[in-house]
């Protein structure tokens, strides 16, 4: 398999292996997952439990998914689609949904101002619900360079978050798993890629990102979208393996399906498909609640992601 290929599929299959390794684990203490499987490689990871199959991916693969299909169908950045296809999903009473995201589909705003009209309510909207989707985004407008995949990480983030951090945080992702899938160390780019976010938001993502932050330093529940991408980043910088960065990662603690999507798709644009255990690939599925039934399976992810890595025309 060519290089970039393998890191394709390894991005948004990775994403998915980490929300479903990670998802049974979701609020818990730190350091259960080691406690549970203390030795690496040893098998049962993908466990199931609190409501979840083993091998079975939440909202974050599965909304994920509902952008691919879009990007992939429509063949272009379709953004009133994209929250149609997200408002059908929400209405099916997925398993799980962020109350934000699910206030946001349901609030009967259009596409255009949903979001905008939450966060001028609420005022709180940096969750990292627009981040835990974004591995299939970031693969298809990779190949568009640095300024249109932030754009469309951005623009796509809006749709469910107002507030501009989480589409920074974004953004980030998007040109981290670029970079990646380039064979460039996304790391080592890190000041590059930071000179490219927003001047208000650039500060609070340098503490995250830099290299001797940890995320006991985290000021916020890692369901917030600096620490949850910092967490990532840490997990990534300090193991040499998918395997020992995802199981890092989960063992933060916390929100810690969408901490370990995330280090899903980073890792796995770094390390490629053939550094994810097929353990942790053989039982994964993906259900897509409002859509038929369908359930996805890793072939089908791979089949998406190879399409995805092409770009859009």
């Amino acid at each position: 398999m060519e290089q970039r290929t393998g890191r394709v599929i390894a991005t948004v299959v990775g994403a998915a292996v980490g929300d479903a390794l990670g998802a049974p684990f979701e609020f818990g203490p730190p350091g259960a997952f080691s406690a549970r499987f203390p030795e690496p490689g040893c098998g049962g990871e993908m466990c199931g439990g609190g409501g979840w199959e083993p091998g079975e991916a939440t909202d974050d693969t599965q909304m994920a998914v509902l952008v691919a299909e879009s990007l992939l169908r429509q063949g272009r950045l379709d953004l009133p689609d994209i929250f149609a296809r997200f408002q059908r999903w929400a209405a099916a009473e997925p398993k799980d949904i962020g109350l934000q995201t699910e206030d946001v589909l349901t609030n009967g705003m259009p596409w255009d101002l949903a979001a905008a009209l939450h966060f001028r309510v609420n005022r709180r909207a940096a969750g990292n619900g627009s981040l835990m989707r974004a591995s299939t985004s970031a693969v298809c407008f990779a190949r568009a360079g640095r300024t249109a995949t932030m754009d469309a990480a951005r623009r796509i983030a809006a749709l469910t978050h107002g507030d501009r951090a989480a589409w920074e945080g974004t953004a980030i992702f998007h040109e981290l798993v670029r970079l990646a899938l380039e064979g460039a160390d996304p790391l080592a780019a890190l000041p590059g890629v930071l000179a490219a976010v927003h001047p208000d938001h650039r500060r609070r993502y340098g503490t995250v990102l830099a290299a001797d932050w940890h995320p006991e330093q985290a000021t916020e529940f890692n369901g917030a979208v600096w620490p949850c991408l910092g967490t990532a980043v840490w997990a990534l910088r300090t193991t040499t393996t998918f395997e020992d960065a995802l199981r890092a990662a989960v063992d933060v603690g916390g929100d810690t399906d969408t901490v370990a999507a995330v280090t899903g798709g980073l890792a796995g644009a770094c390390h490629g498909w053939e550094a994810i255990p097929a353990r942790w690939t053989e039982p994964l599925h993906v259900p897509l609640p409002g859509f038929g039934g369908r359930v996805l399976r890793s072939a089908d992810l791979v089949d998406l992601a190879h399409r995805l890595g092409a770009g859009l025309e």
